[in-house]
This record gives structure tokens, C-alpha cells and sequence, in this order.
């Protein structure tokens, strides 16, 4: 069906009153949507006089301030009764002035950076290694074995829904 006079004027009604191009579709018959879309925009309707939609307002609940404590060590939730693994203990390297430079770093020599690397003492560790790019004692420092997760208890219930809301 063509754009006759009465349905243009109709579409602008329609229009003006707040209803959707896919109602105003529907209500002229043989148009879509898209079409009502168009003649929208070519005849210039851009205001309306209410939206399709009223906007839904959220209330948010302001959070409370949290005090300003000093920095502490980080808290562990830990439930009664529950088996966690306890984290292996972080082993420190002493770090002595390495062996090998970049010039003399080679295949089977611990890659392990020592210093800066802008300046000019810069080295690395050099000792020997056999399965991986570092030595045995810097392997254990940087391949933390993978941390059993956690059985879910309240306390992780309780973590992981504070991410959704």
C-alpha cells in the first residue's frame, strides 16, 4: 500500500502519541516497521511528545564510606571445619650479580634477570639449566604450583554474589 494522505496524517498522529513504529506498523496494515521508520525520518518527525518507553528509574542504595585504615596484611576468609590449602611459601633467590650478559647468555644457562635492565650492571643469573629457561632455584620462584579452589561454603557464596550486586 501507498503513503495516501489520511495514513501519513495518521502515522503523524500515531507518532505524536507515543507509539512504537512496530504498533504504528500494525495499526496502518501492510506497512513494516521499517518502512514506518523511514517516512518517519523523511517527513521530519523527529520529536515526540512522550516516549514509546518510559524510563524505568534504578534507585541505588549509596554505598557506605569506608574509614580510612591504615594498610594492613590481606584477610583470608577461612570457614570452620573446611579443607584449604594452605599457599606454598614464596622462596626468595639471593640475587648476586649474575654470570652471563646478554652477549654470553646461552642455550642451556639460567635466563633469570638480575637488576635493571637500563643499567649498565645489568646481568643475568647464568647457571646451569637443564628442563626450562631457569636454574632450580629461580623455576621455584617463578612456577607457583596451581592452588586448589575452594569447596563452596556461605563465605564463597557470599564473594561471589557481592560481584553481582
Amino acid at each position: 500500500m501507498g503513503w495516501t494522505e489520511e495514513r501519513v496524517e495518521l502515522l503523524k498522529k500515531l507518532w505524536q502519541d507515543g507509539l512504537s513504529a512496530s504498533q504504528i506498523a500494525k495499526q496502518l496494515g501492510g506497512v513494516t516497521r521499517n518502512a514506518v521508520i523511514g517516512k518517519v525520518h523523511r517527513l521530519g518527525l523527529s520529536g515526540r511528545a512522550t516516549p514509546s518507553k518510559p524510563a524505568r528509574t534504578v534507585f541505588k542504595a549509596p554505598r557506605p564510606a569506608r574509614p580510612a585504615a591504615a594498610p594492613s596484611a590481606p584477610r583470608r576468609l577461612v570457614e570452620s571445619g573446611s579443607m584449604v590449602a594452605q599457599p606454598t611459601p614464596i622462596r626468595y633467590v639471593d640475587e648476586a650479580p649474575g654470570t652471563a650478559t646478554v652477549l654470553t647468555l646461552a642455550a642451556h644457562m639460567c635466563k633469570w634477570p638480575i637488576g635493571d635492565p637500563s643499567l649498565d650492571n645489568f646481568t643475568f643469573c647464568g647457571r646451569r639449566s637443564d628442563d626450562g629457561p631457569y636454574c632450580h632455584e629461580h623455576a621455584q620462584v617463578a612456577y607457583q604450583p596451581a592452588q586448589s579452589k575452594k569447596k563452596g561454603g556461605a563465605a564463597e557464596l557470599a564473594r561471589s554474589l557481592r560481584r553481582y550486586i
